[in-house]
């Protein structure tokens, strides 16, 4: 029902992004999908890898504070107002959306997002008893192994 999402904080300066695609490349870590925000300070990388826990633990051997989080993946349909449909079940609860990002996955798979709403599992049950359909962390590594 969760997946587990690579989280690092970098600091906001030329090259250092590119150190952390270096130390997952090494690895053979793959992305499968990102999100990068930042402030005048640092940037936090969101990622779902193939390899979320190696992927961590390199980069903490090679100076870099990261964490791994469970977030949920949610499949919407290529509709209109899906993603809307979603996020009302989730207000109406009294739940808030901390933040969401697009989730790379194929056409015939529909859209796709990762997103931390402030009570996981709460979400997960009230989702899953609407019939929306969750990722596992399996299901994300069959999508992505096409």
């Amino acid at each position: 029902m969760f997946i587990r999402q690579l989280s690092v904080f970098i600091e906001n300066q030329e090259g250092r992004l590119q150190e952390v695609l270096d130390v997952l490349k090494a690895v053979n870590v793959s992305i499968i999908s990102l999100s990068l925000a930042d402030t005048s300070e640092y940037g936090l990388l969101r990622m779902i890898t193939d390899k979320p826990e190696e992927g961590r633990r390199e980069l903490k051997e090679k100076g870099f504070s990261a964490m791994l989080t469970d977030v949920l993946a949610v499949r919407l349909s290529h509709q209109a107002g899906s993603l809307q449909e979603v996020l009302t079940h989730v207000c109406s609860a009294g739940l808030n959306v901390e933040y969401m990002y697009a989730l790379t996955n194929n056409k015939e798979d529909g859209a796709s997002i990762v997103c931390r709403i402030s009570n996981g599992d709460e979400a997960a049950r009230l989702l899953k008893s609407r019939d929306v359909e969750l990722y596992s962390q399996d299901d994300i590594l069959r999508i992505f192994q096409r």
